[in-house]
């Protein structure tokens, strides 16, 4: 008869083979059973979180808070009223204003002045949510009725159209708020949205804000800090008004700590030059070209220094101007025949340049250690952009030897990926007054989607508020990296 254990003489037990054979199928036969049971139920917990994934993913909800129409589309008629913007020497805008149709239209046209065309962001963005929604299969963005149903509440107010109107007609009284018509329009809009329940439930932070303008909403900031901004960069914030008392008056100072890569979203300038497709490009002559101011402030200072290192290189032309209506011309051409585009930080870390030299495939070549870009996770732009470093491109000689060491084969691989993403960053849906469906591959439809990604930040933010004992304050800290 088998023995179960047997002691030899080295004090161990071993079993029977008989006893292992049985153990061992036994086994066989658990780890059979545990394994297919198992791997069902993973099978339908990944089936679930795909399903789920896919579902969450292809939409936001977008409530759109109910602004009276004086601050968005009638900022519009406004602006078509005057007669010109004394900051340009011309008028771009001469030709729609003689017609009279932008006064009697519902949903006028968008400024071509470039000064206010470059920040039409919140144009485009409320464009779409205005088409009706049988119009709207395309849009990432679901528009909802009810702000209890919504991911997120949508202000309507034109900000930087509002700004730029202060800055046409009364420049002198932007930063103070008497006989300021901007400061007006931001108080009636803090008002109204801080008085609404949705605002109450969240503090705002389910709130987005278009302030691609850096100085739109200047004076109410710190009020909009918790909410979605989507700007085009954060120089604005970084800002401190120097003439403000050492900085010490509380109303002229912008904290950085109230923006952040994490829940602030980077959009892109609208470009002012056409597009041109890869299938449209001709030889290119010149190794790099600039166009666009030689002094500027802060940051940009970097930028004078490199305008008298490349002044006189060969293959290099330095530009002075803009892109209105007398220099636009001139830059479609300087940055079609040029293999790469200089864009050196300015007032602010960037500009409409990177988005116009991507329009023109001009590789842009971004001297700007501190830059933010839209669409980041979406676009890799090292792969159709040259990153330098402000140290090295001071270095004399040394940014034009660095261009020079490209390849073609890898000049022209940057521009067939810079061709595939030049949709990514327009605008524009070709429809009257904006309103229309937009391309399922554009900006807004990009917008969207990083704002989408802000959400269980957002949702985690408002729980966190709603724990804090009353009368306690958290100091806001700066998460940007």
């Amino acid at each position: 008869m088998p023995m179960i254990l047997n002691n030899n003489n080295n004090g161990t037990s071993l079993f029977s083979v008989p006893t292992l054979f049985l153990l061992f199928i036994l086994l066989s036969i658990f780890s059979f059973s545990f394994f297919f049971s198992f791997s069902s139920s993973i099978s339908h917990i990944s089936s679930f979180s795909l399903q789920s994934s896919s579902s969450s993913s292809s939409s936001i909800n977008v409530y759109v808070a109910d602004l009276p129409r004086s601050l968005n589309y009638n900022l519009l008629h406004r602006y078509w009223s005057l007669n010109s913007d004394s900051r340009l020497s011309t008028d771009p805008d001469s030709e729609i204003r003689s017609t009279h149709i932008s006064k009697t239209l519902d949903f006028p046209p968008y400024p071509e002045n470039p000064l206010i065309k470059q920040y039409s962001a919140e144009y485009w963005i409320m464009g779409d949510l205005m088409t009706p929604p049988d119009l709207r299969t395309g849009s990432f963005s679901k528009r909802v009725f009810d702000a209890r149903d919504a991911d997120v509440v949508f202000v309507p107010f034109f900000a930087t159209l509002s700004a730029e109107l202060q800055l046409g007609m009364a420049k002198g009284v932007f930063r103070k708020k008497v006989g300021n018509d901007d400061y007006l329009r931001q108080r009636e809009v803090m008002d109204f949205v801080k008085n609404t329940q949705a605002w109450n439930r969240s503090g705002g932070r389910d709130h987005v804000f278009v302030l691609t303008d850096p100085v739109a909403m200047w004076h109410v900031k710190d009020e909009i800090a918790p909410a979605v901004l989507l700007v085009v960069d954060f120089g604005g914030w970084y800002r401190q008004d120097s003439k403000s008392s050492n900085c010490s008056s509380p109303e002229m100072m912008i904290q950085h700590t109230q923006v952040s890569v994490l829940k602030d979203v980077i959009v892109p300038y609208t470009h002012l030059l056409p597009r041109l497709r890869l299938s449209e490009n001709q030889e290119r002559h010149t190794l790099l070209y600039f166009k666009g101011a030689k002094h500027r402030h802060r940051g940009g200072l970097v930028r004078e220094k490199l305008w008298d290192l490349l002044i006189n290189e060969p293959g290099v032309i330095m530009e002075e101007g803009f892109p209105n209506v007398t220099g636009r011309e001139q830059s479609i051409r300087g940055m079609r025949t040029s293999e790469f585009c200089l864009h050196p930080a300015g007032d602010t870390p960037t500009s409409c340049r990177l988005f116009d030299a991507i329009q023109s495939l001009c590789i842009p070549v971004i001297v700007s250690d501190d830059i933010e870009l839209p669409f980041e996770g979406m676009v890799d732009y090292s792969e159709f952009s040259v990153f330098v470093a402000v140290g090295d491109a001071l270095k004399p000689s040394w940014l034009v030897n660095h261009l020079k060491s490209f390849s073609k084969v890898k000049i022209d691989k940057f521009r067939q990926n810079m061709a595939r993403v030049q949709p990514i960053f327009v605008y524009d849906n070709g429809h009257p007054g904006g309103i229309g469906p937009i391309p399922l591959d554009g900006a807004v439809n990009h917008i969207w989607k990083k704002v989408h990604q802000k959400l269980p930040m957002i949702k985690e933010a408002i729980i966190r508020e709603k724990r804090k004992p009353p009368d306690v304050l958290v100091p806001r800290r700066c998460h940007c990296t």
